[in-house]
């Protein structure tokens, strides 16, 4: 059995790989693993959750869980994953839980754990916790057992936190925002509007069932159409959990994570802001950015793809910037993780404050053509390192040469291999594309 953590957390389909019983597993297992870190108090611990269906399920299992260990829980709610982070620092809680399969498909559900302070956990701790499933641990009664609260204003104290994060007013910005049935369908309207923008609000209806539903950051058709039809400065589309933002000029073009990362970039370094001048990025951002920030004087620190591995890499270094062209971006000044509302409205108070248009900034970035195939496979990893999907991948570097690149990975969260060929037009990115796709799907049908 592989490692249950992936790169963001425990992923699956709800109810049938993340079932209720290995929930409460997680939580037994975290509450005492921190308690053993720290004897001086039981742990206390906020748990919120994204609005899919499963997610009362799983909230109901990993509160009973940590309240079983003694733990005490401070229930959120719905609100999006950077307001468990945030809350989780505000209020000095011990470890944070958000239920949140991200941008996956509704039937998926996930848990992610957040350390004191608001931080994701290291590797070390997640692996103890694993460890600790398999523990039979000493059940507290009486009053050693866990009570569970709700912080009932939660959702306006991150709303709060976010509009005064804000470096430029809003006012006289028209922009559309979807939510994609979500975690932001209430906290990103307000805050949008609360920073001075008018906003029209879309995809903010959740029942449970529609999260993601062609709509958000992962189905940017919709946003498009509408910031047209309406005639807004902008569009902004968030995720499930709204740790992602991606964005849309006037004229309904697509600004990704690369872009958005080199508008704010830019704007740190005019305001002195940006520490030693470096951005870190994962090593599936276009070659293009890293041409825009070598000519603007800036340097670019690649990492493995994963959020938490530009978080490490902005500890480590001590960086103001970094962030995913998925639409993860994080800036340590004002959150512990990636937060997509926070990213926007950073991103429109650039537009406000420069007088210039979202396509001019982002313009800045000329993006190679690039092509993304996720490849469904039954071994995400035996499929990665077969023979012949090394070879195809090795005579499409040859091809390439300096003109251009290739990366092929598994995916950290579902059993898929990504192929991404960046080449000097689109036609010969998706045909390279295509020959290694063809090589995984024969090294490992799904």
């Amino acid at each position: 059995m592989g490692r249950l953590f992936g790169t963001d957390g425990v992923r699956g389909r709800a109810n049938a790989d993340l079932t209720a019983e290995l929930a409460m597993s997680i939580a037994v297992s975290a509450a005492h693993t921190l308690a053993e870190r720290d004897l001086s108090h039981p742990p206390v611990a906020l748990v919120g959750r994204d609005p899919r269906a499963s997610g009362e399920m799983l909230e109901a299992a990993v509160v009973a869980g940590l309240a079983s260990a003694g733990a005490t829980v401070i229930r959120l709610g719905v609100l999006p994953t950077p307001g468990v982070a945030y809350l989780v620092g505000e209020v000095r809680a011990d470890l944070g839980v958000m239920i949140s399969a991200s941008h996956n498909p509704m039937p998926d559900n996930g848990i992610k754990l957040f350390a004191a302070g608001g931080h994701k956990l290291p590797d070390e701790i997640e692996d103890a916790i694993e460890a600790g499933m398999d523990t039979a641990f000493a059940r507290p009664t009486g009053e050693g057992v866990g009570r569970v609260h709700e912080l009932v204003d939660g959702v306006e104290h991150y709303i709060g936190h976010l509009v005064d994060r804000v470096p430029h007013r809003l006012d006289g910005l028209t922009v559309v925002v979807d939510c994609a049935h979500g975690a932001a369908s209430e906290v990103a309207p307000a805050a949008y509007e609360r920073a001075g923008a008018r906003v029209i609000a879309i995809n903010a209806e959740p029942d449970g069932l529609n999260i993601n539903d062609n709509c958000g950051s992962t189905h940017l058709d919709v946003v498009k159409a509408a910031v047209v039809e309406h005639g807004a400065d902008a569009g902004i589309a968030h995720d499930g959990d709204a740790d992602r933002c991606l964005a849309v000029t006037a004229s309904g073009e697509e600004v990704d994570g690369d872009q958005i990362m080199a508008v704010l970039a830019l704007a740190m370094q005019e305001a002195g802001t940006l520490t030693d001048d470096t951005l870190v990025a994962t090593v599936m951002s276009n070659l293009g950015l890293k041409h825009a920030m070598r000519a603007a004087g800036i340097r670019l620190v690649e990492t493995k793809v994963g959020d938490r591995y530009v978080l490490e890499a902005l500890r480590a270094g001590g960086y103001a910037l970094g962030g995913e062209q998925s639409g993860h971006v994080v800036m340590p000044a004002h959150s512990t993780t990636g937060d997509g509302v926070l990213t926007g409205l950073h991103l429109l108070a650039r537009v406000a404050s420069s007088g210039k248009t979202l396509a001019e900034l982002a313009g800045v970035v000329t993006r190679l053509p690039q092509v993304l195939l996720n490849v469904p496979v039954a071994d995400r990893a035996a499929a990665a390192k077969a023979a012949d999907v090394t070879a195809a991948v090795s005579a499409a570097e040859s091809e390439l040469g300096e003109s251009g690149r290739v990366l092929l990975r598994p995916s950290g969260t579902e059993q898929l291999v990504r192929v991404m060929v960046e080449a000097p037009t689109a036609e010969a990115a998706r045909s390279v594309a295509e020959r290694i796709a063809d090589a995984v799907r024969t090294a490992s049908p799904a």
